[in-house]
């Protein structure tokens, strides 16, 4: 392998983090004081191991998504502080020595090695995601870097997850959140995450260029509300197989097909007149969309003038060798509204003799959410396709997913972190982490080891223990095993590591992770914990050096 070098390795370029603030200096102040304080002590140099997990699932379920691992490959590949940063660092150091600018001067990773859960793959909490080896110095000015592009990343993954998983396989998802994610970066980074998550699309043009993510998108109210009369649209022509149609031709026959739906024997009394100027947006956009006309029913009345002046601009497009998409329901009783659209598509396909006419797609938006499209399925409706925004991108359920960057090993001693909540107690040492399969293909549980201990065997019994609770054990006799942590970064040792897959390759594994997993574990309410454990030898350990290092108490 070629040493690191601008950011190469293996021959591939490693660009920047996609987000320009992700440098060095994204950084609490106590990394470097700590970075200081290390390099003061001589220490700088020595040899750690960092795990960096989660405590809890978020959204009140039992599984994740790992998400967030390329950007800290890039964070690694092009890490390096500046002049102009290791001189706003002296500053924020008052009387720190001129030698520790050197020292960072000369900072790159290549002697940091990471290894990860592949990105996209289904975790839970305590098993690390990411182990990261290296000198402490360099290793502890990763932290919360590390820490802010797996956080929220892999929230946001999970999010998406939960809402395809309660929308269903057969439904679009799109993502509709850019104008209420929290700033540009939520909102790139909320587009890119949703889709490895399972989203079809996205609205957001920037991440469509970025990671080419599908874009959707129709038009808004005001674009409805802006139009008055035909007047507006006089000079626009429609191309079709026979040649050129001028608007007026196009506007006289949608007027036609709307006196047609007006006076059909199905449809009568439900509309009498539509609005007018909604008509004539709806003539416009679909002049100039032909191929993608979706319209939004709702700025007046969806069943009263919405679906009759689309429909009637629809039969107009299909006359000239055009098919609509569909409509977008953005308000109102979605279960009532998506059903009584349905029917009167289907009516026209009917009673107007348009052949596949009832199958146009309804999309519905309107802050949607898990609970909302739960109750949606339990109520009945005929959406195709859910714009998710507000709920979606911010993560209004849950605020963060709470990750940590915890040292477990110092030049080869396991070192531990005490708490009176046991929640809290870290998993000392260097560990290998294996995921144990049953005979129905279903993950059982993960369990970690020690660094030297041999493997879980397929068909060998094996004692799988709770990490702090003694009375939980079981005995596992694995149909399959797969280890989890893989290397995909060495610095600049002469090694293979793994590639990182383009983001359509993520999102399939992610798809085929979730699909593969217990139903009781994935369900909404009540679903079954998973089960995380450790070897019977890492489990004494564990609790030997728990004894060692906390302090014995004294009765006065």
């Amino acid at each position: 392998m070629e040493p690191k070098e601008n950011g190469k390795q293996l021959g591939r370029t490693l660009d920047g983090p996609t987000n320009p603030m992700v440098t060095p200096l994204l950084n609490d102040l106590y990394q470097f004081t700590m970075a200081y304080a290390y390099w003061k002590a001589g220490k700088h140099n020595e040899r750690s191991v960092f795990d960096l997990y989660f405590r809890k699932n978020p959204f009140g379920g039992e599984y994740t998504v790992f998400a967030g691992l390329e950007e800290c490959i890039k964070f690694l590949a092009n890490f390096k502080l500046s002049d102009e940063e290791i001189d706003f660092v002296r500053d924020c150091l008052p009387g720190s020595e001129e030698a520790f600018c050197d020292y960072l001067r000369g900072l790159d990773c290549s002697g940091v090695e990471v290894y990860a859960i592949p990105e996209g793959s289904v975790v839970f909490p305590k098993v690390p995601l990411m182990r990261v080896e290296g000198p402490v110095g360099v290793v502890q000015l990763l932290e919360t870097s590390f820490l802010n592009l797996v956080n929220f990343a892999s929230l946001v993954a999970t999010n998406a997850a939960r809402h395809r998983f309660v929308a269903g396989k057969s439904k679009i998802l799109l993502e509709f959140g850019a104008r209420r994610a929290q700033g540009p970066d939520g909102a790139i980074s909320a587009s890119k995450y949703c889709y490895l998550g399972g989203f079809d699309a996205t609205s957001n043009v920037a991440a469509g260029k970025l990671f080419g993510i599908p874009l959707r998108g129709t038009h808004s109210h005001a674009f409805v509300s802006s139009f008055m009369s035909t007047d507006e649209i006089v000079d626009k022509v429609l191309h079709s197989s026979d040649g050129k149609t001028t608007c007026e031709d196009f506007v006289s026959l949608v007027q036609t097909w709307l006196t047609k739906i007006q006076y059909s024997p199905s449809l009568r009394g439900i509309f009498s007149e539509t609005n007018h100027s909604e008509l004539v947006a709806f003539t416009s956009y679909a002049l100039a969309f032909p191929k993608a006309f979706l319209a939004l029913v709702d700025t007046y009345d969806v069943m009263k003038s919405g679906i009759p002046n689309f429909c009637a601009v629809a039969l107009a497009l299909n006359d000239f060798g055009y098919k609509a998409l569909g409509i977008r329901l953005d308000s109102g009783d979605l279960a009532y509204l998506s059903t009584e659209v349905r029917n009167f598509f289907c009516t026209v396909e009917r009673e107007l003799k348009v052949p596949g006419f009832g199958e146009m797609i309804i999309t519905a938006s309107n802050d949607l959410n898990e609970e909302t499209i739960d109750a949606l399925n339990k109520q009945g409706h005929e959406v195709d396709a859910f714009g998710i925004g507000t709920y979606l991108v911010t993560c209004y359920a849950q605020a963060a997913l709470g990750c940590v960057f915890k040292l477990v090993e110092i030049n080869n001693q396991p070192r531990i972190k005490l708490s009176e909540d046991v929640t809290k107690v870290s998993i000392p040492c260097k560990k290998r982490s294996y995921r144990l399969y049953g005979k129905e293909g279903y993950p059982l549980v993960d369990i970690m080891t020690g660094e030297n201990e041999p493997p879980p065997k397929v068909g060998e019994r094996l004692l799988c223990r709770h990490p702090f609770n003694e009375s939980k054990r079981a005995y596992v006799v694995p149909q399959r095993v797969e280890e989890l942590l893989k290397c995909y970064w060495r610095g600049n040792a002469d090694e293979a590591r793994e590639e990182l897959p383009p983001l359509n390759e993520i999102r399939d594994r992610c798809i085929k992770q979730l699909e593969n997993m217990r139903p009781d574990h994935m369900r909404r309410l009540n679903p079954t914990p998973y089960k995380v454990s450790v070897s019977a030898k890492l489990y004494d350990f564990i609790h030997f050096l728990w004894l060692n290092e906390a302090p014995v108490g004294e009765l006065q």
